[in-house]
């Protein structure tokens, strides 16, 4: 049986734009709201993308958010509300294996929001 696990990943700015957040503060809310049990927040991401017709750069921070398979798309929903670009990236990356005891710690931290 596979993990109730899944990694998400998503870019965003390393500092906030406009008032709306950046990487750290994406990373704090979402495990405030108990949607993750943790949010990863790697700096230093050079991405390089096509967007509205031509290819573009940004210097970025990376997300790696671990959650439950059941609060998913709960998470995905609210990265879309909170996060400054118009379209984020929101990868949803299966958890194959992973120690059991940082399994339960995962599940046991996202629990209260899940039904």
């Amino acid at each position: 049986m596979s993990p109730p696990a899944v990694v998400v990943l998503c870019s965003a700015p390393a500092r906030g734009e406009r008032g709306r957040p950046g990487a750290e503060d994406l990373a704090r809310q979402l495990v405030e709201e108990r949607l993750c049990a943790c949010a990863s927040v790697v700096p230093g991401v050079r991405s390089f993308f096509r967007w509205q017709g031509r290819c573009d750069f940004a210097e970025e921070s990376l997300l790696v958010v671990k959650t439950t398979a059941a609060m998913a798309a709960r998470l995905a929903d609210r990265i879309v509300e909170l996060h400054p670009y118009e379209v984020p990236e929101v990868l949803q990356l299966p958890v194959a294996a992973g120690l059991p005891a940082y399994l339960r710690w995962l599940v046991d931290s996202v629990a209260s929001q899940q039904g």
